[in-house]
């Protein structure tokens, strides 16, 4: 096994198994060099790799901190709802409809939004718990004139099966961006986030098989929960 490797799956053991618990401090770069034997760059390497992961944060000036033991894979290939995708989680996930409301598009929206200035705009502000943890805000903008019928109880379980199901529509693809954002003023009232100061928000802008664009949504994720992966060919 590898320096890199072996360090990278000491620390994660000892992550997964709670030896390090949330919050603690991992060992030093410059303490990891003296116990491995190893050079600053192979430590780095292993260190990156726990927090590409979810496992941990590296906190300027401070040192890099256990975020989860299990943190939840976020696939980026695809397109699927939220109920899909962590559909493996059962019970332990639960929607909660924070803000129905519409009006018309106008301001920024419409650098994200391909519809006419003043077209009616369905927003719609989801709070998804994972074991009881707020670990997501959800905000979709759906064209009303495209996606029409929606109310807050189907917000409540899944959008998606409403367009494909009852509207009978064919989603198609979608351009999606991620970044860390500084958290807002809405993060801060519907997450958990236990000091973070950032949250990772994937954005979508989402075509149907005519090519309209019936929706913009924002996910803002706390740092402490997700990985995200995709795969690459070549």
């Amino acid at each position: 096994m590898s320096k890199y490797n072996q360090i990278y799956t000491d620390l994660l053991a000892s992550i997964t198994t709670e030896r390090l618990q949330r919050g603690t401090r991992l060992p030093s770069e410059t303490e990891l060099m003296s116990a491995y034997q190893a050079s600053r760059g192979t430590v780095r390497r292993a260190i990156e790799q726990l927090q590409e992961r979810g496992f941990a944060q590296k906190i300027h000036g401070k040192g890099t901190f256990v975020l989860s033991p299990n943190p939840i894979e976020f696939q980026l290939g695809g397109i699927v709802s939220f109920r899909e995708t962590h559909a493996d989680l059962g019970d332990d996930v639960q929607t909660e409809v924070v803000q129905f409301s519409q009006f018309a598009l106008e301001g920024a929206l419409l650098e994200h939004i391909e519809a006419e200035p003043g077209s009616l705009i369905t927003q719609i502000k989801r709070v998804r718990r994972i074991g009881g943890k707020r670990v997501i805000l959800d905000i979709n903008h759906f064209v009303a004139d495209v996606i029409p019928g929606l109310d807050q109880a189907i917000a409540g379980q899944s959008i998606y099966a409403f367009i494909e199901q009852t509207l009978q529509l064919q989603i198609s693809y979608a351009q999606r961006t991620i970044e860390a954002l500084p958290r807002s003023k809405d993060d801060q009232a519907h997450l958990d986030l236990d000091g973070q100061s950032h949250v990772i928000v994937v954005s979508n802008q989402t075509f149907l098989q005519d090519g309209r664009q019936f929706e913009y949504t924002e996910s803002r994720h706390t740092l402490d929960k997700f990985y995200f992966s995709d795969i690459a060919r070549r």
